[in-house]
């Protein structure tokens, strides 16, 4: 059995050692480490990089920028972060869109997607692509999130004894409308302007809900047809799952996904036909980052696509 050297680089926050955990075991995989001392240090970190068949970049969008020139191209890298999603040269790794997959086992440099931004993605770009949804369509997108998405520190403030009460309620944030993972939903699903988008954090630890609704007078495609679209297009795929239309439950919690890879969707209709409601729900930990991640990895090193995943 051919053995990967595999390094991931920022190993100590949140997405790092969920990648870790999901590597630990494999035996086609040799993990390789870098001291504490040498943690933050650059020339240290790029010369362990240069040893490894792949790195992971589980880094401040800075720090990435930072490491990546110094990286050789024999070097295949995966970067977690947002800096590089609508970079030249970089393949968007979502391989369940339509021909990511195969752009994904050649290429050498993969972005992975933002966790809000998988679940917008999922359900608007098939429906460009398809052309169900003109690329100019007036898209909005509501996402809610367990607090894990916020990294260390905000997990550290909803576990906190004697926390500020307003981490007892569900919180909107990016409400000047310029969130990072805008720019990747534009440019992925092709269209012409962005999403309004409103992400809201909640006191639960992991697990996300994106839902997009459709103003049907603005379509030529009945809700019926959508959700036969959306089925097709993701028939066959391990990791995504579309339900058929109006089966959908009173109602869908956001962390019903948490602790597995996978990503579910679900379609509903107004009586009259006049409004629809895509929904994604997945771990924003899981099919939102450590997850999609590992499966890039795995098509990148011709492995099992789902090897090491829940």
């Amino acid at each position: 059995m051919k053995t990967y050297k595999i390094f991931v680089d920022g190993s100590a926050g949140t997405t790092g050692l969920r990648i870790l955990d999901r590597l630990s075991g494999r035996p086609e995989l040799e993990l390789l480490t870098i001291s504490e001392a040498d943690r933050k240090n650059l020339e240290a970190r790029a010369a362990v990089i240069a040893q490894s068949d792949l790195t992971f970049l589980c880094l401040p969008d800075a720090a990435s920028r930072e490491i990546v020139p110094l990286i050789p191209d024999t070097v295949r890298v995966l970067d977690t972060s947002t800096a590089h999603r609508t970079a030249p040269g970089w393949v968007y790794g979502l391989p369940e869109l339509a021909g990511q997959r195969e752009r994904i086992v050649e290429a050498n440099r993969v972005a992975v997607p933002g966790c809000h931004a998988t679940g917008f993605a999922v359900l608007a770009a098939p429906l460009v692509q398809m052309g169900l949804v003109p690329a100019d369509y007036p898209f909005s997108l509501t996402s809610l999130t367990g607090y894990s998405g916020g990294g260390k520190s905000m997990i550290a403030d909803y576990e906190a004894e004697g926390r500020d009460k307003a981490l007892d309620s569900p919180r909107s944030y990016g409400l000047a409308l310029h969130h990072k993972h805008l720019p990747e939903m534009q440019a992925v699903c092709g269209l012409t302007k962005p999403p309004v988008f409103v992400p809201v954090v909640a006191d639960y630890y992991c697990g996300m809900e994106s839902l997009l609704p459709l103003h049907m007078e603005l379509l030529k495609t009945p809700a019926e047809e959508i959700a036969r679209a959306l089925a097709g297009y993701y028939a066959g795929q391990s990791q995504i799952t579309v339900h058929p239309l109006g089966e959908v439950p009173g109602f869908l919690a956001a962390n019903q996904m948490a602790g597995t890879d996978r990503l579910e969707i679900y379609c509903s209709a107004s009586p009259d036909g006049s409004q629809m409601l895509l929904a994604a729900v997945f771990d924003n930990l899981g099919k939102g980052a450590s997850g999609a991640a590992v499966q890039c990895m795995n098509l990148m090193l011709g492995l099992p696509e789902t090897a090491g995943l829940e």
